[in-house]
C-alpha cells in the first residue's frame, strides 16, 4: 500500500482525531439508552417496549457493518466516510421530528445502519500504523469509540432532563455534519485498490474468518463480552430507577462519568498486544468482568459500590474488546475491513441479544435474574479463552 497523502502514518493528530471520531459516531448509538422512560411516556409506550429502540439501533448497526464496511477494502474511504456521515445526520434529524414510536423505531433503525464510519476508520488505522505501535493506536481509537459510549448516555440524560430527549437527536445531527466535514480534511488518500463484485466481497467476509485460526475465537468470545455490557448498562436503567435508587434520568446518565474511568483506564490495553501478552491478558480481563458481576450483584443497594462496579467493569470489558480487535487487525492480508466486519457484527448482535433480552429478564427476576444469565455468559467466555489459547495466539 502506497500512500498518496502527504503525511503518511498514524501520527499523533489523526489517533486523537480518529479517536474523537470514533467516539462521536458510536455514540449515535446509545442516546436512546438512559431515556427509555422518559420516551415511553411520551410516544405512550411501556418501558419494555421503549426498549426495543435500543435493539433495533444495534441491529441496524450490525446490518450496517455487514452490507457497507467491507466495501472499506475496495473504495475510497476519504469520500465514502464522509458520505455515510452525513446518511446518518439525515436518519438523526427524523429521529429528532419523529411523531410517534413507530417512527422513531424506523428512524433510529437508520441510525444504526448508516453510523458506521468508526468501524471504517479502525481498519484504516490498522493499515497505516506501523506494526510496533498498532496496539497502541488501535487501543486509543478504541478507547475513543467507548467513551463516546459513556458520555453519549450522560449526556443524553442532562440533555433531556432540561429541555427534552427530542434535542439530543438535533445536537448529535449537527456534530455529525461537523464531523464530516473534518475528516474531509483528514482522511489520507489511499492508492486504489482493484474492484471486485460486492456480493463475492460479502460472502468473503465468511471465508476470510474461517482462513485465520485466531478469528473465529476471538469473535466469540469479543460477541459474549459485548452481550454482557449491553445487558448489564440497558438493565441498570431499570436498576436505577426503582427503589432504594429512585435516580431521575439525568442522575442516571451520569453513571456513564464512572464507566468513563473504566475506559480511559484500558485505554493502553493494546500495548499489551505490541508486547506479546495479548492472549494472557484477556484471560485477565474475563476474570476482572466475572468478578465484576459478583460486584454487581452485591452491590445492588448502594450507589457508591455500584460505581466502583462500573468502573471495573467497563475496564474488563474494554480491555477484552481492544485486545480482541487489535489481533484481528494484526493477522497478515489486505482484508482488515472484512475481519473487523466480522469483529462488529459479532459484537453487536451479541449486544443486540443482550439489551433484549434485559427486559424480559428484569421482569422475570429483576437484577439478580440479569446477573445470573451475564455470568453464565462470562464463564462460558472463559471456557472458551481457556480452551483455544494456542490458537488465539497463532499469527497466520
Amino acid at each position: 500500500m502506497t500512500l498518496i497523502d502527504s503525511a503518511p502514518g498514524m501520527t499523533r493528530t489523526r489517533t486523537i482525531t480518529f479517536a474523537i471520531a470514533g467516539g462521536l459516531a458510536v455514540g449515535n448509538l446509545y442516546w436512546a439508552q438512559p431515556l427509555i422512560e422518559e420516551i415511553a411516556k411520551s410516544l405512550a409506550v411501556s418501558s419494555s417496549v421503549a426498549a426495543s429502540l435500543v435493539t433495533v439501533t444495534q441491529l441496524g448497526y450490525a446490518l450496517g457493518i455487514f452490507l457497507i464496511v467491507p466495501l472499506g477494502d475496495v473504495l475510497n474511504r476519504k469520500r465514502m466516510i464522509p458520505l455515510i456521515l452525513g446518511l446518518s445526520a439525515l436518519a438523526l434529524i427524523a429521529a429528532a421530528v419523529a411523531p410517534t414510536f413507530s417512527v422513531l423505531l424506523a428512524a433510529l433503525g437508520g441510525v444504526g445502519l448508516t453510523t458506521v464510519s468508526a468501524q471504517l476508520l479502525t481498519p484504516l488505522a490498522s493499515e497505516l500504523a506501523s506494526p510496533d505501535e498498532r496496539g497502541r493506536v488501535l487501543g486509543t481509537i478504541a478507547s475513543g469509540a467507548l467513551i463516546g459510549v459513556l458520555l453519549s448516555r450522560t449526556i443524553s440524560g442532562a440533555v433531556a432532563e432540561f429541555i427534552g430527549w427530542r434535542a439530543i437527536y438535533v445536537l448529535a445531527a449537527i456534530l455529525t455534519v461537523i464531523l464530516a466535514v473534518v475528516l474531509s480534511f483528514i482522511l489520507p488518500r489511499l492508492q486504489k485498490r482493484p474492484a471486485t463484485n460486492y456480493f463475492r466481497l460479502l460472502g468473503s467476509v465468511f471465508t476470510t474468518v474461517a482462513h485465520h485460526r485466531a478469528a473465529l475465537p476471538t469473535v466469540f468470545i469479543s460477541s459474549a463480552v459485548f452481550c454482557v455490557f449491553s445487558l448489564f448498562w440497558t438493565s441498570l436503567t431499570y436498576l436505577l430507577t426503582a427503589a432504594p435508587f429512585s435516580l431521575s434520568v439525568g442522575q442516571i446518565g451520569l453513571f456513564g462519568l464512572a464507566g468513563l474511568v473504566g475506559a480511559v483506564g484500558a485505554r493502553r490495553a493494546g500495548s499489551f498486544h505490541d508486547r506479546g501478552w495479548s492472549v494472557p491478558a484477556s484471560g485477565i480481563s474475563l476474570t476482572l468482568l466475572a468478578l465484576s458481576l459478583i460486584g454487581a450483584w452485591l452491590a445492588q443497594s448502594s450507589v457508591i459500590a455500584m460505581i466502583v462496579v462500573v468502573i471495573a467493569l467497563d475496564l474488563a470489558a474494554q480491555g477484552t474488546l481492544v485486545l480482541g480487535q487489535t489481533r484481528l487487525l494484526s493477522l497478515p492480508g489486505q482484508n482488515r475491513s472484512r475481519l473487523n466486519t466480522a469483529f462488529v457484527v459479532g459484537n453487536f448482535l451479541g449486544g443486540a441479544i443482550g439489551s433484549a433480552v434485559s427486559g424480559p429478564l428484569w421482569s422475570a427476576g429483576g437484577w439478580n435474574a440479569v446477573i445470573a444469565v451475564a455470568g453464565v455468559i462470562i464463564a462460558l467466555s472463559l471456557v472458551v479463552w481457556g480452551t483455544t489459547r494456542r490458537r488465539l495466539a497463532d499469527p497466520s
